[in-house]
């Protein structure tokens, strides 16, 4: 949709060539945004040069439990996921839609957008894992396909230079090999790296997905890789596969969730479930929000706002007369019935790329992967 791919060659380049690939993006007037360590967590966000990458950094992640510790080497992507996705850029948690001023005749509606992280500068996303490529591509179907298309998301994303990175150290709630959407980068980018590290070496496999991205690599100091090489490459993505611990068996997942919505499990899950949202925040591509309008005290100033919402609070199915979805029970289907079932409908594959945020960042540890499988194994069961 906006770009068009091209027949990759995988190229060696050395670290210091990374440091090297972020000043070039710098010079074609990119801001650069990509995984940093802060607060206790790995999240996203403007890399000025190459030391702000979390190196020797990696994360524990279990149902519930997320914490980060120091590896033994220098690896720069020796980690999986934080709390951040990257819809946080391209579909802000807070927009201005627009503001009116009063004036003699009526309302003059100004077009002040808020800007975008980084400004008016195209944005460059530094380090983008297979998974949340495809849930860039999902949420492409949702705000730039169809006959209503978001034109705040599409200026940002339109002009968005991807940096992917296979994956090579799935965390223990990870499931995108079900999904099909990982370890290994597949889909539309521009420059997909591959970080080669062991006892006596650590360098980095390059290819080019784009025209842009063969024009960046021109820039930097690169040579074809040896096929030794590159079987080294292919051999991170399949042990990042063999090393994932959770499955999701979607096999007719969407007349499995649409027959059993009266599936004693959703008491269950109801029960645990705190409707705190966190697993909509976290999700990289849960879309929900609302609109607020604001006006100041002289009523001379009125501010239309979106803000992100999520299916899990109590106001979100409000209509006229009451709310659609008053129990806890009613929400968690809602969400994981429209995740892996309806979203299908809508927009013609599933809403789950395999990330495991919903089942880390859970207080209470619920996971998507043991909800399913409770349903398929006792399906229809009372």
């Amino acid at each position: 949709m906006f770009q068009v791919a091209v027949t990759a060659m995988v190229y060696r380049i050395e670290t210091a060539a990374v440091q090297s690939l972020i000043e070039v993006l710098h010079q074609q007037n990119y801001s650069v945004l990509g995984p940093t360590l802060r607060d206790g967590s790995i999240v996203y966000d403007e890399l000025h040069d190459a030391s702000d990458l979390p190196m020797g950094w990696t994360e524990e992640q279990r149902p519930g439990y997320y914490r980060i510790r120091k590896r033994n080497d220098e690896a720069l992507f020796g980690f999986t996921l934080g709390p951040h996705s990257w819809k946080k850029f391209l579909f802000p948690s807070i927009s201005k839609l627009f503001s009116a001023s009063r004036n003699a005749k009526g309302f003059n509606v100004l077009k002040d957008k808020a800007e975008p992280k980084g400004g008016t500068k195209p944005l460059a996303f530094f380090g983008v894992r297979p998974c949340e490529l495809h849930a860039i591509e999902i949420q492409d179907k949702v705000f730039a396909s169809g006959d209503y298309k978001d034109p705040q998301y599409n200026n940002v994303r339109a002009q968005v230079f991807i940096v992917a990175v296979n994956c090579s150290h799935p965390a223990e709630t990870c499931f995108c090999s079900s999904m099909g959407t990982g370890p290994g980068v597949e889909g539309q980018y521009d420059l997909a790296l591959t970080e080669i590290i062991d006892e006596k070496q650590h360098f980095f496999l390059i290819e080019a997905g784009s025209p842009k991205g063969e024009q960046v690599l021109e820039n930097i100091q690169h040579h074809p890789a040896e096929g030794n090489e590159v079987s080294k490459g292919e051999d991170v993505v399949r042990t990042a596969a063999s090393n994932m611990k959770r499955t999701l068996d979607t096999r007719g997942i969407k007349e499995l969730l649409y027959e059993n919505a009266e599936h004693p499990e959703w008491e269950k899950v109801g029960a645990r479930c705190l409707s705190c949202a966190n697993c909509t925040l976290v999700c990289p591509t849960c879309f929900c929000n609302t609109v607020e309008d604001s006006t100041d005290l002289g009523g001379t100033e009125a501010t239309r706002t979106r803000k992100w919402d999520s299916c899990f609070t109590l106001d979100f199915s409000y209509i006229h007369g009451g709310n659609i979805r008053t129990s806890t029970k009613a929400r968690y289907r809602q969400w994981m019935t429209h995740k892996l079932a309806s979203w299908i409908d809508q927009f013609g594959t599933s809403g789950c790329v395999g990330c495991g945020r919903c089942i880390t960042w859970c207080p209470v540890g619920i996971d998507i992967t043991d909800e399913t499988r409770v349903i398929r194994d006792n399906n229809g069961s009372a």
